[in-house]
């Protein structure tokens, strides 16, 4: 009888090792939240760690530097302008000083939080969103466009926000018909895929209002389902079967009547949450009441999603924060950083690949999504996509300073028009949907953007088509000094930075409705 050897898979993520950090390099007495709300409860980024705490008489989060470890004293100040729990936060992915908030309260706040972390208690948000009548459970924001936010309700309604603004831009009322329990956006931000009460596994273009693909019983539990979206497009979902075993799927959204692959775990009862990694193509999953993580590599070779290794400890965890790639420790190999939070502790876990070079390892350090947006607010309202805009971690990443971006954006930008969701002002991502309007409704849609973007001349409008220089706008849109600031040409000049990209933004709507239209007179539809 001969044996055939098995073959190894090779990947350089084989190895990689999860290690806690030492205990004088955590931090304690934090009273993490008991609220029972399936989410993270927690977000890191290269300056902070946030972390939804216990309040009384309202909702608070503390926020703390990165360095900080050892005890946090009680009189920490926190931010704690909500006046019910606390249910979700996330940072920005375009201002690490920027983060956004969810309550039971019905509304969600974005703060400005100075560098070096808060002096005092933060009671007066930058800008507050008021549109959900329920509470608000999730909030996330835009891969590549600067200061768009997307959150979502128990009144089963997804919004879309201009935090720049305070806006309401986007309303989906329909898309579900029970709570929604995860949202993810795809790399460039032009669709998203939810996971609701029903078992359904959605696919949503936001700006159209229209749900492109949809699964129904992704995973036959009961209990609550998370879905990513992956770099290449493809969604990857968590969640129980019917005899309450959790699994992994993962789904091509061009054809979701099957599972590409599907893992079944265990019989625990904790929801796991997926982390994705797209520099790596890893996926990490935590249980909430868990003591493990487990970390999985994603591949285009059959079986598609490889078990890697499990991380073991004998604390369960409420919650867990993801750091974003800028944050680790390139020089110690570090691949991922999470932040476990305990009953009263937070303890950091980081994720290594074992070398012996001191080196910088190219191969495990790709590009990754720098701060600067891919895109504006109109450019994305009218249509546009654009991956995110890379920058190099050789060498090591240092967080800059906060701009204020959230305080000078509110300051100039001039509101747009609501958006109604069924506004035709992008084609779908996927071919399959490609539904046309009447000719009359085209028409009138056109008529309706060339009125908008006739805007009174003004003297700012021929200043600046007459008299500046291009870079001067440019300048103008980086006065972060306070003496800029106080400039009245620095305001004038932002201010028609803003105008001539919604000048912009329409024409390009009117182009794409006359487009449109000549095909229906064409017949071509």
């Amino acid at each position: 009888m001969s044996f055939r050897r098995g073959v190894v898979r090779q990947s350089k993520f084989r190895h990689v090792f999860a290690q806690a950090w030492k205990a004088e390099q955590c931090l304690d007495d934090v009273r993490v939240t008991r609220v029972t709300w399936e989410g993270p409860l927690c977000a890191a980024n290269p300056k902070f760690v946030a972390v939804i705490v216990e309040a009384s008489g309202g909702g608070a989060f503390l926020v703390l530097p990165l360095s900080k470890s050892g005890r946090v004293d009680q009189a920490t100040p926190t931010v704690c302008g909500h006046a019910a729990p606390v249910l979700d936060v996330q940072w920005c992915p375009h201002d690490d000083n920027v983060i956004a908030s969810a309550s039971e309260d019905c509304t969600v706040k974005v703060w400005q939080i100075p560098d070096g972390g808060l002096t005092a208690p933060l009671t007066e948000a930058a800008v507050t969103l008021e549109g959900h009548s329920k509470r608000v459970g999730i909030v996330a924001w835009h891969p590549t466009t600067l200061n768009i936010l997307l959150t979502a309700g128990c009144d089963n309604l997804l919004c879309v926000w201009d935090v720049g603004t305070g806006e309401l831009v986007y309303q989906l009322p329909d898309a579900h018909p029970d709570l929604i329990y995860s949202v993810s956006w795809n790399k460039e931000g032009s669709a998203i895929c939810t996971t609701c009460k029903d078992k359904a596994l959605r696919v949503i273009d936001p700006r159209r209002g229209t749900v492109l693909k949809v699964r129904e019983k992704a995973h036959e539990g009961t209990r609550p389902m998370r879905a990513v979206f992956l770099s290449d497009g493809k969604i990857l979902t968590t969640g129980f079967s019917r005899m309450s075993e959790r699994q992994l799927a993962l789904w091509d959204p061009m054809d979701m009547s099957e599972p590409m692959a599907v893992q079944e775990m265990d019989t625990s009862n904790g929801v796991l949450l997926p982390f994705y990694d797209p520099d790596t193509n890893m996926v990490y999953l935590c249980g909430k009441g868990d003591c493990t993580i487990r970390y999985f590599e994603i591949t285009d070779e059959s079986p598609y999603v490889h078990f890697l290794s499990l991380y073991s400890s004998k604390e369960p965890q409420r919650g867990a924060g993801f750091l974003s790639k800028r944050g680790v420790d390139v020089n110690k190999c570090e691949i991922a950083r999470f932040y476990k939070l305990h009953e009263r502790k937070v303890e950091p876990i980081s994720m290594t690949v074992p070398r012996k070079s001191d080196l910088f390892q190219v191969d495990l350090y790709p590009d990754t999504a720098g701060l600067e947006p891919s895109l504006v607010p109109e450019d994305w309202i009218a249509g546009q996509d654009a991956p995110p805009i890379l920058v190099s971690l050789s060498g090591g990443y240092t967080a800059p300073p906060s701009k204020n971006t959230l305080r000078d954006t509110v300051k100039v930008r001039p509101k747009l028009p609501l958006q109604s969701p069924d506004s035709p002002v992008t084609t779908p991502t996927f071919e399959d949907t490609d539904v046309l309007q009447p000719a009359q409704e085209v028409k009138a849609a056109s008529d309706r953007a060339k009125q908008e973007v006739r805007v009174e001349p003004s003297f700012s409008f021929f200043f600046f088509f007459f008299f500046c220089r291009p870079g001067d706008v440019h300048n103008a849109a980086h006065c972060n000094s306070p003496l800029v600031q106080e400039d009245p040409l620095c305001d004038l000049l932002a201010e028609v930075k803003a105008l001539r990209a919604l000048v912009l933004a329409q024409g390009q709507r009117i182009d794409l409705l006359e487009k449109q239209l000549a095909r229906i007179e064409d017949g071509d539809v």
